[in-house]
This record gives C-alpha cells, sequence and structure tokens, in this order.
C-alpha cells in the first residue's frame, strides 16, 4: 500500500454502536479505545503512515452528560497513564493539541509525562485532539504571532501561511486523507487549517468496528484517488 504521510480520524460512532448492542455509552467509549489503541500500533508496525492525528474529544463534547465525560476522562487518564512504556519502546512520538485549561490537572499531568517519555522517538507520530477545536487553534495562533508582533519578534511583512502554521499547536504537515466513521459526513471543526487539501472518506462502520481491514479498505480508496490540488495533471 502507498504510505501515507499525515492521516486523520474523526472518532465516531461509539454511543450508537453500544445503543444498538443494547449497552451503555460508556462500554461504546471503552471498545472504541479498544480499537483504537490497535490502530495505533497496527500503523505502526507496519509504517503505512508518519503521521496520525486523533479527534478524540472535542470542545464542545464537554456539553455532553457530566457522567459521560468523567467516564471519558477516567479512560484517557487510565491510558495515557499505562501505555508509557508501550510508545516509548514502540518509537512512537506523541503529542497533544488542544486547550488544556479545560482539562484536570491529573489529566493534564498524565498528557505531558507521555509527551515527555516519547519526546526522543522518532517514529509514528500521533497526535492526540483532545479538549480541541479547529476553530480555537486558528484564534490560538493569531494570538501568538500577535504577541511576536507586538514584542518586536517580527513583522507585518513576516506573516505567511509558512509563519502562520508554525503557530499551531505543532507544526505538523498538512492532512492527506481524513476518514470520519459512522456514516457521518461532517467536519466537526477538526484541524481546519490543515485539511485544506485532503481527501475524504465516511465509512458508515461505527468505530469499535473499525478494525484493521477496515483501514486496509480505506487505504485502497485512498489510492484510487487523483490529487490535483487545484491543478490540472
Amino acid at each position: 500500500m502507498k504510505k501515507i504521510n499525515h492521516l486523520g480520524i474523526i472518532v465516531d460512532g461509539n454511543g450508537r454502536w453500544a445503543k444498538e448492542r443494547g449497552l451503555s455509552r460508556s462500554e461504546g467509549h471503552k471498545a472504541g479505545a479498544e480499537a483504537l489503541r490497535k490502530i495505533i500500533l497496527y500503523l505502526s508496525h507496519e509504517k503505512l503512515v508518519n503521521y496520525l492525528s486523533l479527534y478524540v474529544f472535542s470542545t464542545e463534547n464537554f456539553g455532553r452528560p457530566t457522567e459521560e465525560v468523567n467516564y471519558l476522562m477516567e479512560l484517557f487518564l487510565k491510558w495515557f497513564t499505562t501505555v508509557k512504556k508501550e510508545y516509548r519502546n514502540e518509537n512512537i512520538k506523541i503529542y497533544f493539541s488542544g486547550r488544556k485549561e479545560y482539562l484536570r490537572s491529573d489529566i493534564v499531568d498524565a498528557m505531558n509525562a507521555l509527551e515527555n517519555e516519547t519526546a526522543d522517538n522518532d517514529g509514528l507520530v500521533v497526535n492526540f485532539c483532545l479538549s480541541y477545536g479547529g476553530r480555537a487553534e486558528i484564534v490560538d495562533a493569531t494570538k501568538n504571532i500577535v504577541r511576536k508582533f507586538a514584542n518586536n519578534e517580527i513583522t507585518i511583512n513576516d506573516i505567511d501561511e509558512e509563519l502562520f502554521a508554525k503557530n499551531l499547536y505543532h507544526e505538523l504537515p498538512d492532512i492527506d486523507f481524513l476518514i470520519r466513521t459512522s456514516g457521518e459526513s461532517r467536519i466537526s471543526n477538526f484541524m481546519l487549517w490543515q485539511i485544506s487539501y485532503a481527501e475524504f472518506y465516511f465509512p458508515k462502520v461505527y468505530f469499535p468496528d473499525f478494525d484493521t481491514k477496515e483501514l486496509d479498505k480505506a487505504f485502497k480508496e485512498y489510492e484510487s484517488r487523483d490529487r490535483r490540488f487545484g491543478k490540472v495533471k
């Protein structure tokens, strides 16, 4: 299969997967987390992508029922605390994108520890978008640039697309292929700057069932796309 530089996945459908099986939404999120862990390791082992950005919790998701949000936070805390050694040994480098000030301090500590533990790795880069919004990232990048201008670090003429991209949460390449599971065909405020020329794919499968076979199917679809970036071949 053709290697993808930057793959984005909007993780969607955990709750509906659980509802159709008579399970709680929490059980759906647990199943989704297990599916995601397998996908991360699969992509790392097979070296199918260089960068993987995952939309796992948006700023809008804080508006969900308190019980569900609390469960998800505990799920994230357990995950990020227990995979440090595994990801270090797998040569996986972890980033987090989002507004950490909205999160509990113990979760932020676990996120920082995981980033530090994997900082020297040079394999698959996994960017967890947690407490994240695409518009918020653009606003925060703009604030960074304004501060630099106010401190005479840059001039107006220095501001271009390249400089703007460097002031986003992380300096990552544009997304090449974006997958949103569950059949919904919306972007939902995900990495708006980075998806300018991404190819989109909306499989109907809920995320807990999005396994490596489904991922291979998605990659084959990507290989069939004709990416022209506004030009004519």
